[in-house]
Parts: C-alpha cells; sequence; structure tokens
C-alpha cells in the first residue's frame, strides 16, 4: 500500500474557504498522488488547532466544505482520503474534533470524533464535546483504525480498535514541537504493542504562540521506522505491506497471549 502524508502549516488568517482552495492546489500539482493508495491530513488543518477563538465561526456541518473536497480528491486521484479533522458543528450544537475516511467513490469509510480532549494548555476539552464512538473502516484491502492526536497517550483506545480488527492505525495530529519525542516514543509504541502499522501525519509551522513538531512518520509493526518526514510543509511518502500485522500476529501471537481484565484476587480468610 502505497501511502502519502501531507504537513500543513497553520492557516493563520486563512478562511476555511480560502485554506481549502490553497490545499487543493498543492494536491492537484502532486502527480505523484496518481500511484497512492491512501492520502492523510493533520488535525484541524482547516482552522488551526490552536485557534480556540476562531472555533465556532470555522465549524461547519459534518457534510460540509472539507467532506466535500476530500470527496473530490478521492475521485479525482482514485484513492482513500483521510482528510484529517475539522470543527463539526453537531445538530445538537455540540461542537467536535471530527476525521472522516472516504473512499475512491466518495463514500465515507468511517468517522470519528476525537475522544481524548486536551486540557493541558489547550481549550480543547472546553469548547469541544468528546467522542463516544470507536472509528474502524476498510481501506485499500486492510482495516483500518483511526484517532487523533492526544488520544496516543491512552494505548486502551488503540487496544480496541485491534479488538474490532484494525491493522493498520492512522493518527492525525497538531503535535507540538517541544514535545516531539514524546510523539516519537508514542508511534512507536503504538505500532509494536499493537502489531499494527501506525500512520502519523501532523501539522508544521507556528500556531500563535505553539510550534508544531511535524516529523509525520510511518511505523512498521516491528518498531521499524519506514519514513520520517522533516519539518517543512509538503508530501512525504511510504511503502507499507499491509499484510505483515497478520503475519507477524500469527508468527508471535502476543495478542492472542493477553489475559485481560485479569481475575480479582481470592479475599484473604
Amino acid at each position: 500500500m502505497q501511502i502519502a502524508l501531507l504537513q500543513l502549516a497553520s492557516p493563520g488568517e486563512e478562511t476555511v474557504e480560502d485554506r481549502i482552495a490553497r490545499v487543493t492546489g498543492m494536491i492537484d500539482a502532486e502527480h505523484d498522488l496518481h500511484d497512492t493508495d491512501l492520502l492523510v491530513l493533520p488535525e484541524m488543518w482547516t482552522a488551526g488547532y490552536f485557534s480556540f477563538e476562531q472555533y465556532a465561526s470555522r465549524a461547519e456541518p459534518f457534510e460540509g466544505p472539507t467532506l466535500a473536497t476530500a470527496r473530490t480528491w478521492a475521485r479525482a486521484f482514485d484513492l482513500f482520503v483521510h482528510l484529517g479533522s475539522f470543527v463539526e458543528a453537531a445538530a445538537d450544537g455540540r461542537l467536535h474534533n471530527t476525521s472522516v475516511v472516504v473512499g475512491p467513490d466518495g463514500a465515507v469509510v468511517t468517522a470519528y470524533r476525537k475522544v481524548h480532549l486536551f486540557g493541558y494548555g489547550s481549550r480543547e476539552s472546553e469548547l469541544l464535546a468528546p467522542g463516544d464512538q470507536l472509528g474502524v473502516g476498510h481501506v485499500a484491502g486492510s482495516t483500518v483504525g483511526i484517532t487523533t492526536c492526544y488520544d496516543l497517550r491512552f494505548p486502551e483506545l488503540f487496544r480496541g480498535l485491534v479488538d474490532e480488527g484494525a491493522e493498520q492505525l492512522i493518527v492525525c495530529a497538531a503535535w507540538p514541537a517541544a514535545r516531539l519525542e514524546h510523539w516519537r516514543l508514542f508511534t512507536s509504541v503504538r505500532a509494536v504493542e499493537q502489531q499494527a502499522t501506525l500512520i502519523a501525519c501532523n501539522a508544521v509551522g507556528q500556531q500563535h504562540d505553539v510550534a508544531l513538531g511535524g516529523h509525520s512518520r510511518v511505523v512498521a509493526p516491528t518498531g521499524e521506522v519506514l519514513v520520517e518526514a522533516g519539518t517543512e510543509e509538503g508530501f512525504t511518502y511510504a511503502d507499507v505491506d499491509s499484510a505483515l500485522p497478520r503475519k507477524m500476529r500469527a508468527e508471535f501471537s502476543a495478542l492472542a497471549d493477553r489475559r485481560w481484565p485479569v481475575p480479582a484476587p481470592v479475599p484473604s480468610s
């Protein structure tokens, strides 16, 4: 499976419409995408993750411009698109950090509202509502589970995706440069412990007073880093053996050896 990661810088003062138009120009000019199976974008690339004051004004319904544009890209290049995430204005009035994967025909493969909302130096948990469902779907002959940024710190979410059959795990993020080594650590360990390919696309540049880390990467279930980007805006490609997680799980059955939940201790007499 050929994967393309598109690192994007902060939208700054761009409107959502201008932002989508600029990124569409980048994608339209990228001829290598015609040989790609999956394109992945970062978290909140239309709104800007740290643009908390603009969340409400940049929010959009699920069937809004970001999803419509991702459908166009998918059809034009005959590939799957993980559109990163956007601020979704739900019908009940709540806002969510929402990711969607669409197929080459433009149909929604799976969607996910970020479960773990960040609070440390962030207003995400104040302004948004958490999701309550996993996001799993079939992409290019493989089962994929999707997560978002801060979710990397919660291995139980990834184990839940694996229990639903996920073999490839996708993370879109706006991860700060100040915690870059955590980014590398968590993306590697989630791949190894879940015996899955970990595909992580991060944002770059400066958002308000936060420098974003970039270094989007793809990690094999062996722990091998197949590719790692730098800190510039642009495309990074990786070739992934989509059958490798199944092979590893058959040969080294760590997942099958789990004993959870551990039985409660016998009360002492």
